[in-house]
């Protein structure tokens, strides 16, 4: 789900994207940047490399009020990331163009390491140890193995009747920080939660104050997972913006390991980490699908793939990868090589089968000719052994890259739709006693597949489309970024399915962003409920699609945008109970839907300030990626995703029932 061009197929990128830094392409990445240091000037500090960097390259525009560009205070109150993205991707990109990587990563920590400190920690630190409940009630990001995204009524503590009485009781919002996409972890009182500085937080999950925290190199990414070991040890894992993968003690929050998990020098961790039997398993995609819209850049040999790792140790066990590796095809039409297979990423959370001893993942599309048979699939791999055991692909041939948003000679002949399986498969019980296996596309469609089928090739039980992002072979026709992103959630026999279904002007396509309630067992609607903007925008202030919209640098005016936001489609995963589907919309609104019906019982608008409880400087924005979570009568709420058009925000928001 490569959310990250086109609004939500950006969104995956997006953060992916925010890996981008320069510094992050080695096993240990501090090492990286001493190494550097060493080469520039005898062990000066990383901060003084940056500095002079800035000096030379950037301060003659932004030190220079007539210019009007952002002096270097404002811009230390970005996050790294943020720098990074701006000189990778953004307007600044021209400008960048000519320094490394490296050189642009230290320019970022330069930045970063000029705002001034978080000192709310301390005045919100706790006074007392948190309870001795030890319940998990979040333990990863499918909220169980099968990635149902279901809470039970025990655990949850929401209900048809008393939802509406859901009162917001504390919020944090974080320094530096315009989006928000880690979904946090639940252990008794405590609540874990990444945000995009690279900090991790301990949280009275009651009163919102800080039991702990640290801090990690690079932004918090993924989910946060628990793992408990087979000698009962638990260990909080998850993975950083620089494809780092940690694994911290939930009491100390002290690194247990650390291992890096890169494929390429572009590899990025999009979904989040699952967790089975001492075993990891780490999907992992690529940020060249954006880089490809640079004219410069060498397209395309990276590819998607997974690795699976010793709990314990954080050593690797396997690796699967999606494509062969990538050889010289040819050129582009500015005659500049180009290479191939590559792409089909993974962007989605594994799923795992414990009863065939498999693990399921949703892969993207290939971003160069040759296309392959393992693009826009479902996998189904051995779990001891990473082997292929079958793989069903819903459309051939789909081969497309960021360079096609821009016309850019990087983009394959004959280019697809994009269209990912971003989605986390599902997987299910049937009356019958067999099993299903549930996942959805960013074309609009959702697919049942039996995981036992004859061969090499999986076998659909049946197809629905809930919208028609994919309307036609043409690309002007397709990329709208439209159709299924982050995930879905089952509850009993209804499988609830969020589209996100933006506004653009594409012949035959009529978008119907809402949520969807399909049967189990044949796909028939049980019902549906659109969502509306509710507002009028006008056409100066819709953005263009994705990476095309940053290059080009349009501005539109932020409080018109939390006015009236053009993406207002459910982009994020659902969560479900036996009663309730709660799903969050690109324009900030959470909505608590009734199963049965899917009347709209309860709803709440988080794109506006907060006074928050820890004294920061809150607003909400768009909600993407991660899902709300419950636990005992509490909801929890993430605020802000800032790129490409989105509407951002820093603040976390804890509701809990009358």
């Amino acid at each position: 789900m490569k959310k990250l061009f086109a609004i939500v197929s950006i969104t995956l990128l997006a953060a992916v994207i925010l890996v981008a830094g320069g510094l992050l392409l080695s096993d240990d990445p501090m090492k990286k940047l001493e190494s550097l240091a060493i080469r520039h000037a005898d062990k000066l500090p990383l901060e003084y490399l940056g500095e002079r960097l800035f000096n030379q390259h950037c301060a003659s525009c932004h030190d220079n009020p007539a210019t009007h560009a952002p002096t270097r205070e404002a811009l230390s109150g970005f996050a790294k990331e943020t720098v990074i993205v701006a000189m990778e991707f953004g307007k600044m990109q021209p400008m960048a163009a000519h320094l490394s990587k490296q050189e642009r990563g230290l320019i970022a920590v330069y930045l970063a390491g000029t705002a001034p400190p978080d000192t709310w920690l301390e005045d919100h630190r706790c006074t007392g140890e948190a309870g001795v409940d030890t319940t998990e009630y979040v333990a990863n990001w499918g909220l169980g193995t099968h990635n149902r995204r279901y809470v039970s009524a025990e655990m949850s503590g929401i209900t048809r009747d008393n939802v509406d009485s859901l009162q917001l009781a504390w919020s944090l919002a974080f320094p530096r920080v315009t989006d928000m996409r880690s979904q946090p972890a639940i252990i008794g009182d405590t609540l874990y939660f990444g945000d995009k500085t690279g900090k991790l937080y301990a949280i009275d999950r009651h009163t919102g104050c800080i039991r702990r925290h640290t801090e990690v190199l690079s932004g918090i990414r993924s989910a946060i997972t628990v793992a408990t070991l087979n000698d009962g040890r638990q260990l909080l894992v998850f993975a950083d913006s620089m494809a780092s993968i940690y694994a911290m003690d939930p009491l100390s929050l002290e690194v247990v390991w650390q291992e890096a998990a890169r494929v390429y020098e572009t590899s990025v961790i999009t979904g989040s980490i699952s967790y089975h039997d001492n075993r990891l398993f780490v999907p992992v995609s690529s940020y060249e699908v954006a880089v490809t819209g640079s004219p410069s850049h060498i397209c395309c040999k990276s590819h998607g793939g997974v690795i699976a790792l010793d709990a314990s140790s954080g050593a690797r066990i396997w690796e699967w990868h999606a494509t062969p590796d990538a050889t010289l095809q040819g050129k582009n039409r500015d005659g500049v090589d180009i290479y191939g297979p590559s792409g089909a990423s993974v962007w989605s959370t594994p799923t795992i089968d414990t009863k065939r001893n498999r693990i399921y993942i949703g892969t993207g599309e290939n971003l160069s000719h040759p296309a392959t048979d393992t693009s826009d699939a479902i996998v189904a791999l051995d779990m001891d052994s990473g082997e292929l055991v079958w793989r069903f692909q819903a459309i051939p041939d789909d081969v497309w890259n960021a360079a096609c948003l821009t016309e850019g000679a990087n983009c394959p002949d004959n280019a697809g739709g994009d269209f990912d399986f971003g989605a986390s498969v599902i997987l299910a019980p049937r009356p019958d006693g067999g099993d299903i296996l549930l996942a959805g596309q960013k074309s609009g469609d959702v697919f049942a597949l039996d995981p036992d089928p004859v061969g090499r090739d999986g076998k659909v039980l049946w197809n629905r489309r809930v919208s028609n992002a994919a309307i036609g072979p043409d690309l002007e026709k397709t990329t709208t970024n439209g159709g299924i992103h982050w995930g879905m959630a089952l509850s009993g026999e209804k499988l609830l399915v969020a589209a996100s279904d933006p506004e653009r002007d594409r012949p035959g396509y009529v978008p119907k962003p809402g949520i969807h309630a399909l049967n189990l067992n044949d796909g028939e609607v049980h019902w549906q409920q659109i969502v509306e903007r509710g507002c009028l925008i006008e056409e100066a202030n819709k953005p263009m699609v994705g990476l095309k919209n940053m290059s080009m640098g349009k501005k539109i005016d932020l409080q018109e945008q939390y006015r009236c936001s053009f993406y207002y489609g459910l982009s994020s995963a659902i969560t479900a109970t036996a009663e309730l589907a709660f799903s969050a919309g690109l324009d900030g609104k959470v909505r608590a839907f009734d199963l049965q019906s899917g009347e709209i019982l309860w709803q709440t608008e988080t794109a506006r300030p907060f006074d928050t409880t820890n004294g920061v400087k809150g607003h909400g924005g768009a909600i993407d990626v991660s899902g709300q979570v419950l636990a005992g009568g509490w909801l929890y709420v993430q605020s802000g995703y800032s790129m490409f058009g989105q509407l951002p925000g820093n603040v976390l928001l804890a509701y809990r029932v009358k």
